[in-house]
């Protein structure tokens, strides 16, 4: 066995599977397997299928997932950097699956970071709605941020903020939450080595009061008749039937959705509560909620192809017809101020030199707003996508207003469509990963077979003869150019003279 399992680890997970325990056991030398999922926002499903340039299966419980090779590395490849699929393990594509998604849903990820489950949600959305995406952690934000804006997501908030904060600011405002929670990790010690290593450090108990304090907030948070899923990689039954049964213990008013049986997932085990040590009287669930646990998922590497996982879906039994239709606005009284809002990652702020002027001023919302407007009307056909917030030098189309993320730390208010230099303003490149080619004045498709996609990738200059640039009718080739791959927005270009300058940020490019 390659992996080092920890003996407790190892003695519990015997005591519990009992006859299973030996084909979990064999599981830890069997192939791992890798999965891709087609990003919708970007590429309909009958397309993904027909362009996608290495083999692949479907997988069970995720209708845009797809089996990979082992080894391959469909990360260098062109269209992963255009955003036509995000690299995901099978088995953590089932959370979002279970949310029940719909067009319009404003929908939470609480615990967002790397974003992978954020940009499944975006798919579902299409674009409608509203998706907030959080983690605690200000340095995995960055990672989230990226990749919200990699695969094109153009109504999406990203926060770096505790639950109960968010709860004091979106009281009931959403009707879908996911969790998927900070846990034990056991179900990645296949796939990592190192949460096998660390797992003395992230302690079950540890675990289990953050993923209280967490479900807690989802709570305040949810609509009613909303849905919340609440995931975690782990195998303890500490951290999965038994922090759902205190869950529905404490909120009588939810009540636990089964899994489809056609994904293939097993069931909750309710009886390994007891067998685990963990009684009713210390967890606070009553014997009822316990049994309905067996209404969760779990997912076994030794009897799916995929890791391990387990999967709950909370249902508020209320009236979804009792919710409010909510604007964007909070009431005076409840608005913080502004100087308490952190500032979007790579804003440079003015800073005053000591008994000198400014380095330099920013611009008004006002000259803002007006040359965001003068380039959206020279170069793009755009219709509206939100309100647009001015912050820190840089314009952002928001779901929501301004007011509503008033004190709460936001890494990015919206979708990211630039900033104004020197009076010009400057196309940001998330606005081009968004873009249809449709929606700009100027394409240019580049191919991802000749090397010539590979060479805008990597921030080369291209030489572009003017009749390969497509415009609408009398417009002229100068000027900004939305890159495509085969057709799929990738970033900007500048046209000159049959030269296109390279836009593609440096941060982002093929290495």
């Amino acid at each position: 066995m390659a992996v080092q399992l920890p003996s407790a680890f190892l003695e519990r997970m015997e005591k519990l599977l009992g006859d299973e325990y030996p084909a979990f056991l064999d599981s830890y030398d069997a192939p791992h397997f890798a999965g891709v999922r087609a990003n919708l926002l970007k590429i309909n499903q009958a397309e993904f299928e027909q362009m996608v340039p290495f083999p692949v299966r479907p997988i069970p419980w995720c209708s845009t997932g797809y089996y990979t090779e082992e080894g391959l590395k469909p990360g260098k490849h062109p269209y992963y950097h255009a955003g036509l699929y995000y690299i995901q393990e099978p088995s953590a594509m089932a959370p979002v699956e279970a949310l029940g998604i719909q067009p319009g849903d404003r929908v939470l990820d609480l615990c967002a970071a790397p974003g992978g489950k954020s940009t499944q949600i975006a798919g579902k959305l299409q674009g409608t709605g509203i998706l907030v995406t959080n983690d605690i952690s200000a340095e995995r934000t960055k990672a989230l941020a990226k990749n919200i804006e990699l695969y094109g997501v153009r109504n999406a908030v990203v926060l770096n903020e505790t639950p109960d904060r968010i709860a004091k600011a979106f009281s009931h405002f959403f009707n879908r939450i996911l969790i998927d929670a900070p846990c034990s990790g056991e179900g990645m010690f296949r796939k990592d080595a190192d949460m096998a290593r660390q797992w003395e450090k992230h302690s079950v108990e540890k675990c289990e009061a953050m993923q209280k304090d967490i479900l807690k907030s989802a709570a305040e948070l949810l609509a009613p008749g909303g849905t919340i899923v609440y995931s975690t990689c782990t195998f303890a039954p500490e951290e999965n039937e038994g922090m759902i049964a205190a869950f529905i213990s404490r909120h009588p008013e939810f009540s636990i959705v089964p899994i489809p049986e056609e994904w293939g997932i097993s069931k909750g085990r309710p009886e390994w509560l007891k067998q685990a040590g963990v009684s009713e009287k210390d967890q606070e669930y009553t014997a009822e909620a316990a049994c309905e646990t067996s209404n969760c998922g779990r997912l076994w590497p030794h009897l799916i192809e995929g890791e391990g996982h387990f999967v709950a879906v909370l249902r508020h039994n209320g009236d979804a017809a009792e919710m409010e239709v909510m604007d964007a606005h909070i009431p005076a009284s409840e608005k913080m101020n502004i100087s308490q809002h952190r500032r979007p990652a790579g804003d440079k702020l003015s800073r005053r030199k000591k008994n000198g002027p400014p380095e330099r001023s920013e611009p008004t919302e006002q000259e803002l707003l007006g040359s965001w407007n003068s380039f959206a009307a020279s170069n793009l056909k755009l219709k509206s996508e939100g309100e647009p917030i001015m912050f820190g030098g840089n314009v952002y189309l928001s779901p929501l207003t301004k007011d509503r993320l008033n004190g709460l730390k936001t890494v990015r208010p919206g979708w990211y469509v630039g900033t104004v230099k020197n009076g010009r303003f400057t196309p940001g490149h998330p606005l081009a990963a968004a873009l249809r080619p449709e929606e700009a004045l100027r394409t240019l498709s580049l191919s991802s077979e000749d090397g010539e996609a590979v060479r805008y990738l990597k921030g080369e200059t291209l030489a572009i003869s003017a009749d390969r640039i497509q415009r609408i009718e009398g417009a002229e080739p100068k000027g900004y150019v939305l890159v495509c791959i085969d057709g799929y927005s990738a970033g900007w270009g500048k046209w000159l003279d049959g030269m296109l300058k390279n836009e593609y940020p440096a941060g982002w490019r093929w290495t």
